[in-house]
């Protein structure tokens, strides 16, 4: 199919008849013709012969008729034949005119997708265009928080840095002015006790010479013996802030700084074998020398930490009064531990067998470890080992909230007090 016989303009069906009717015209007409010709010369010949007889006017009109019947024939055949042709036509001029219809539909199609192609261009350049736009933004908008977090995270710095600088400058004031403080007050303290001691010594003594009332010579020589015998039987209470237990004072002051600068994590059992910071020297310094054996320490926020504490302390006074001299094998300090619920009294005896090197064979009622649930029970357990001649060592765990008065009576006990300003849980530090 050529685009040349689409351009052309095509016959409409008016025109087509208009031309098919002429033809149809001269045919007939032509017809027609042929008959007058054939029946012209039979006129003639009637004319000329004048002579008209009977024979020869049947056979004219037999002829005549015989060509009429011709004639028709011709012309009906050539009407059949001028039919067809026009059926022909009119198939030809309905097929062409389906062929163009379907052309112009072909060609409307072709429209139609041609506009949808341009809409898709112009849509795929819009998303281009506000892709390329998110992008931008995405990027500005990264850039925009990593300088925020990049502010952040050196303003966090120089936070830190502070922190740190005043912690050394809280540090250094607290061991320059508050521990030299306290212990020369601690010392003043001692002094005018010593004076006052000895003043009130001097006062009996003279006010036995004063001999108000007769007495005979062998009672007081009794008396003598007794109060030496008492004297004997009651066990020494240690002493680390009084001037007069020096010896003591700079044993602890040794080991206290043999844990910080030489820790020994093979040592033997009852030594500590942890790393000990200069915080928890200062603690246990603050305990032994400022508040005598007996005060509160204020918690690490851990209680491991405050474990770590409490076995320094536990190394200490076993180097110091752990062994009977009598009997070797039997513990003189017996340490008691006070936590109101069972999960962390485990965590001070793992706590505990961790920092000391000690094993559960140390934890019993009758060993060098006892752990108690009411203060009750403790101040029982603590009664009847004063009376053995024993020295205890109570521990109380910073979850009390509140110190029974019958524990305040010994000679050695440490609690760790809660900080209001770090209320944590440390049900979870395992």
């Amino acid at each position: 199919m050529n685009p040349e016989e689409f351009q052309t303009p095509q016959p409409t069906g008016e025109s087509l008849k208009q031309k098919e009717q002429p033809k149809v015209e001269q045919q007939e007409s032509s017809s027609v013709e042929s008959v007058v010709e054939i029946t012209a010369p039979n006129s003639k010949v009637d004319t000329q012969n004048d002579q008209p007889t009977s024979a020869v006017s049947n056979s004219d009109k037999l002829t005549q008729e015989e060509s009429t019947l011709e004639v028709v024939t011709q012309l009906e055949e050539e009407i059949t034949t001028l039919g067809s042709q026009v059926e022909l036509q009119s198939q030809n001029y309905r097929q062409e005119q389906e062929v163009a219809q379907q052309v112009a539909q072909l060609q409307s199609e072709k429209q139609a997708l041609k506009e949808e192609i341009a809409n898709l261009q112009a849509f795929y350049k819009t998303l281009q265009a506000q892709l390329g736009e998110t992008q931008t933004a995405m990027t500005q908008l990264v850039q925009e928080a990593l300088s925020g977090l990049e502010q952040r995270k050196a303003a966090l710095q120089i936070s830190v840095e502070q922190l740190e600088r005043r912690q050394e400058r809280i540090r250094n004031e607290m061991r320059t002015t508050f521990a030299g403080t306290s212990q020369d007050l601690a010392i003043r303290v001692q002094g005018f006790k010593d004076y006052l001691t000895g003043s009130l010594q001097d006062l009996a003594a003279a006010a036995e010479q004063l001999q108000l009332v007769p007495k005979s010579k062998p009672e007081p020589e009794k008396r003598e013996v007794k109060e030496v015998k008492q004297a004997e039987l009651q066990p020494a209470i240690p002493q680390f802030a009084q001037q007069q237990f020096q010896d003591t004072t700079k044993q602890v002051r040794y080991l206290i700084d043999q844990y910080r600068t030489k820790p020994d994590y093979y040592g033997p059992a009852w030594q500590l074998r942890r790393t000990f910071e200069p915080v928890h020297a200062e603690r246990v310094s603050n305990w032994f020398f400022s508040q005598g054996g007996r005060g509160a320490l204020r918690t690490m926020g851990s209680r491991l930490q405050n474990i770590l504490i409490a076995s320094a302390i536990i190394s200490i006074l076993h180097k110091l009064y752990g062994v009977r001299v009598a009997a070797p094998e039997e513990h003189r300090l017996r340490t008691l531990v006070l936590a109101n619920t069972p999960e962390r009294l485990g965590e001070w005896r793992r706590g505990l067998q961790d920092c000391l090197g000690i094993g559960r064979p140390d934890f019993g009622p009758d060993r060098g470890i006892v752990l108690f649930e009411t203060p009750e029970a403790l101040a029982q357990k603590a009664d009847r080992l004063v009376k053995a001649n024993q020295l205890p060592l109570i521990l109380i765990d910073d979850s009390e909230e509140q110190i029974s008065l019958a524990l305040l009576q010994f000679p050695l006990w440490l609690a760790f007090a809660p900080d209001p300003k770090m209320m944590k849980n440390y049900d979870d530090d395992y």
